[in-house]
């Protein structure tokens, strides 16, 4: 315990990406991260083409394993919003949950910079999800159904509805990222903080915490999206 504590004060202290500019330093923890899902994706591919093998679960871990019960389980929270034609999303959805959880636990990680304490790595996220259920809904609606949604069932209203809805839609991105970037945040800098004043035992308890954070906002990101996803494709 009291090695690792001394870990946390000292990737504090020396990050291990600290030859990396600060402006920049989330742009390559996030390419960090893409490229550590990618290889992880790869194995899973070649493990999952022996289908006949495949059909039987393992009794140890693996990483096709870990996906098939990541995916279980995000595909069981969407269904209980969207019903069956959840899975049609999952692709998403899924990937969505698992960058962000995996950027957020770089918070807990000494000498990295978690990516989505900046809110530039965030917004993009945002913007792939607000397009994207934008995209679905008109495909799914078309055209004028989807925005007479807007417009709400009151004609005389209709103006101010539409006005209403139009902004809050646009709204969303934003707090998709800001939401998740503030969270991190906060969450990041009171691990410093006490690894700075206390080094030793009391950090190992905010990084329980910290871990707890990571999943949380990477099920609320994907929860909300899936919402967002959800109320453009329905027809009532």
């Amino acid at each position: 315990m009291r090695e690792f504590n001394i870990l946390i004060w000292l990737g504090e202290k020396v990050p291990l990406l600290s030859w990396i500019d600060e402006s920049t330093i989330h742009m390559a923890s996030a390419g960090l991260v893409a490229v550590i899902l990618l290889i992880f994706a790869v194995f899973a591919y070649f493990s999952l083409k022996n289908s006949e093998k495949h059909l039987v679960p393992s009794s140890k871990l693996t990483i096709s394993g870990l996906f098939d019960v990541i995916s279980e389980a995000v595909l069981h929270i969407m269904e209980g919003v969207m019903g069956k034609g959840a899975i049609k999303y999952l692709p998403l959805i899924g990937t969505l949950f698992i960058y962000i959880f995996v950027c957020n636990l770089f918070s807990v990680i000494p000498g990295f910079t978690p990516p989505t304490d900046n809110i530039n790595t965030n917004i993009p996220c945002a913007l792939t999800v607000f397009f994207y259920y934008n995209i679905v809904g008109i495909k799914e609606q078309g055209v004028k159904n989807y925005f007479k949604h807007f417009a709400g069932p009151i004609i005389w209203l209709a103006p101010l509805l539409f006005t209403i809805e139009f902004a809050s839609h646009l709204v969303r991105p934003l707090s998709l990222s800001v939401r998740l970037f503030g969270n991190i945040t906060g969450d990041h800098m009171v691990l410093g903080i006490f690894a700075d004043l206390i080094p030793l035992f009391v950090p190992a308890i905010f990084l329980f915490l910290a871990l707890f954070v990571a999943f949380i906002q990477a099920f609320v990101f994907s929860l909300l999206s899936t919402v967002y996803i959800a109320l453009a494709v329905e027809h009532e």
